[in-house]
This record gives structure tokens, sequence and C-alpha cells, in this order.
């Protein structure tokens, strides 16, 4: 099918948008540590399931030591350190706000792959960074007290946090297309087409098999066991978790995974970063707040800086 891999990154951004609102909400309700180990739960049963109706088994067919090895470290660098630094971010400055500083993601990814695979920058790539980074400075800054300079109108730690949101996804991104890539070498010739189908979901297995682990050990070291029991006996906080693993870790992130597998990498990671424009309006009219023309004028700003990097 023509442009599959690009009809498969705008669901993606459609169902990261939905996590994002999803998720929001179940953070406040629940914690974010709380959350992240309660959809990773999900998200393994979920996956599980999956795989034995597609391929016979709910483990991933034929994958060695490498894939595991650079999946799990993806899962922990994506999902541990990222996702645990963006829910918690969302605590402090919302989804929308998050949303926007997860356009980072895409310029980490090709500084990453620039690193870890050897892929140029250009003097283009450099620019379309610094217009993602004019897009988010709009839409954080703003001028205040009676000296009307320009300062933060949002809390420190949490642009921090989102920060660190950014750099843990498109980390976590690169270093899933090593264990993917390792994952397709490690495959027969004569595998059945439903296991190569189902490689990005049981990619996504191994992560998140290591971020459950990854974030019961955090949980454990800070003795939060407590407020977990909490959250699971919360239905409502339960309803949103499930929510938020459906279109998060099964189906967004594997469909991404996907996506750069049938389009350009670039091309797949700027249509997946259209999430902080497409989220707008949902969260505005969820949390009763007016657009802010420079709101919208950042996010799109952002995106164009994502686009530009990749599409240059």
């Amino acid at each position: 099918m023509q442009h599959l891999g690009e009809i498969i990154s705008l669901i993606v951004a459609l169902s990261w948008t939905a996590t994002a609102i999803f998720a929001d909400i179940a953070s406040h309700r629940m914690g974010a540590l709380s959350l992240n180990l309660i959809r990773m739960g999900f998200s393994i049963v979920f996956l599980s399931v999956l795989l034995v109706i597609v391929t016979g088994s709910p483990f991933p067919l034929y994958a060695d030591g490498a894939t595991y090895f650079w999946l799990a470290l993806s899962g922990l660098v994506g999902y541990v350190f990222g996702d645990m630094c963006l829910f918690s971010c969302y605590v402090l400055i919302g989804s929308k706000f998050g949303q926007i500083l997860m356009t980072l993601a895409p310029p980490v990814a090709g500084i990453a792959g620039w690193l870890m695979l050897g892929e140029k920058l250009s003097w283009h790539s450099w620019l379309a960074m610094l217009v993602t980074l004019t897009g988010i400075a709009i839409c954080i800054l703003g001028r205040g007290g009676a000296s009307h300079k320009l300062e933060i109108k949002l809390p420190w730690k949490g642009v921090l946090l989102g920060i660190g949101a950014g750099i843990g996804q498109g980390v976590g991104l690169v270093l899933s297309k090593i264990g993917l890539e390792n994952y397709a070498a490690a495959l027969p010739d004569d595998v059945s087409r439903g296991v190569t189908f189902m490689m990005p979901f049981a990619g996504t297995l191994i992560r998140a098999v290591t971020g459950f682990f990854g974030f019961f050990l955090i949980l454990a070291i800070m003795g939060r066991t407590a407020q977990l029991r909490t959250a699971v006996n919360d239905r409502q906080g339960m309803k949103f978790a499930v929510l938020t693993t459906f279109f998060g870790p099964f189906l967004g992130v594997s469909l991404s995974l996907m996506a750069v597998q049938y389009a350009n990498a670039g091309i797949a990671s700027t249509l997946m970063a259209l999430t902080p424009v497409l989220i707008i309006v949902p969260y505005s009219i969820i949390n009763h707040q007016k657009i802010s023309p420079k709101e919208i004028l950042g996010a799109i700003i952002t995106v164009t800086g994502a686009a530009l990097f990749f599409l240059l």
C-alpha cells in the first residue's frame, strides 16, 4: 500500500494525543510512578495476548541476545527515564505544555543517530533545531513582574522534566531502531509473514518488561508500595490507566516502530510529532482553558522545526 508508513505515523500522532490527555488525568489521580508501573503491566498483558493470537507464542520468536540488549536498553531510556519525566511533567505543567517540550525528541533522535549510527547532520539540521527551540520558547516564556522581562511562566521543575522526556524519547527511538535491526537480522529466511509483521509489537513487549521491572524497583527503593495499592483501588484512575496503556505502549509505541519500518524515519518522526498541535483544542476544552494565539503559533513553529530537521 502506497504511503502506508505515513498513514501509520498520523495514526500514531492521534494515538499519542489521546494518550497524553488520558495520562494527564491518571497522573494527577495516581501519581506518575504508580501509573507507569500499572500501564507497563497492562501493556505486557495486551502485547502477549496479541502475540499468542498471531504467532502462537507470548514471547518474541527468534530474538537473539543483541535484540534483547538494545530493546531492553531502549526500555530503560525511553520508558523508565523518559516516561517517568513525561508523566511527572504532566502533573506540574499539564499535557499540553508537556507535548510541546516533547518536540525536542526528533532533534535529539537526530543527534543520537549521529553519535551512535554515524548519521550525518547538515547545517539545515542545526537550523531546524533552532526553529524548534524558538517555538518552545514562544510557548513557555512570558513577560512577568513590573519589569516586563521575559521569564519562564511555568514551574522550572516541570520544564526540566519535559526536556528530560524529550531526550528519553529521542534516544529511546534510536535504540529501538538498533534493536529492531538486530531482530530482523536474527530472523530465519523462511520465517512466517505473521512473525515479521509482529516484530515491532514483540520489540515493544521487550521494552515494556524492562520498564515494568525498572518502575517496580524505583517504587520499592522509594518505599511507595502503599501508593501503588491506593492507585490500584482507584477505579476511575484505573480506567484512565487502561486507556493510557492501550493508546500508548500498546498501540502508539508499537505502530511508531512499524512506521519507521515502512517510511523514511525522518518523515515518520515528523508526522508523529504533530501531537502538540493536535492536543491544543481537546486539552483546552477538557480543562476549560482559553486557547492562546501565542500557544498555537509556538506549537506550529515547534512542529515546523521538527519537520525541517528531517525533511531539508
